[in-house]
């Protein structure tokens, strides 16, 4: 028994050094501190392989791109607020909630829709694979934005 314990503590930790070790050497250390610093054109920079062109047209894209962004945000939220107030007001008009549940509805599809175009726009600056890969990771996170703030690419937030 007492073998046991100390070869089974023995394993586990050569387990998690390899585990440690393999992981290091597999990640790009620019990949890594982009993300750490939450700096989100980096991470697309280093994540999708661009050279300074690309990038820097994909970099004029986003900047294009981020005020109309910010005004569909900036409709979605009082749209939701003016939704919600007519929702928990007594003797509202349904027929003035339903108008407003299809208002904010069409302005999450204007959004979704604008947002998508501009993802594409970006995929088709990327090499074919890249571009792919951009697509399935970006595109499914669109629905899910909350319409808080103007949308980023870190994985860890929505919008």
């Amino acid at each position: 028994m007492k073998y046991l314990l100390g070869t089974s503590g023995a394993l586990v930790l050569v387990a998690a050094v390899t585990g440690f070790v393999c992981y290091r050497l597999s990640c790009e250390p620019p990949l890594h501190a982009a993300v750490a610093k939450g700096d989100t054109m980096a991470w697309l920079r280093t994540d999708f392989h661009l050279d300074a062109d690309r990038f820097a047209a994909i970099k004029k894209l986003h900047e294009a791109y981020a005020p109309s962004c910010a005004e569909h945000c900036r409709l979605i939220q009082e749209a939701t607020r003016e939704h919600n107030a007519l929702k928990s007001a007594a003797g509202a008009d349904p027929a003035a909630q339903i108008a407003a549940g299809r208002k904010l509805q069409e302005l999450r599809t204007a959004c979704e829709t604008a947002i998508t175009a501009h993802v594409r726009q970006v995929a088709a600056l990327m090499s074919p694979e890249d571009g792919r890969r951009y697509l399935a990771l970006v595109l499914p996170k669109i629905a899910s934005f909350g319409h808080a703030t103007a949308p980023d690419l870190q994985l860890n937030h929505t919008h």
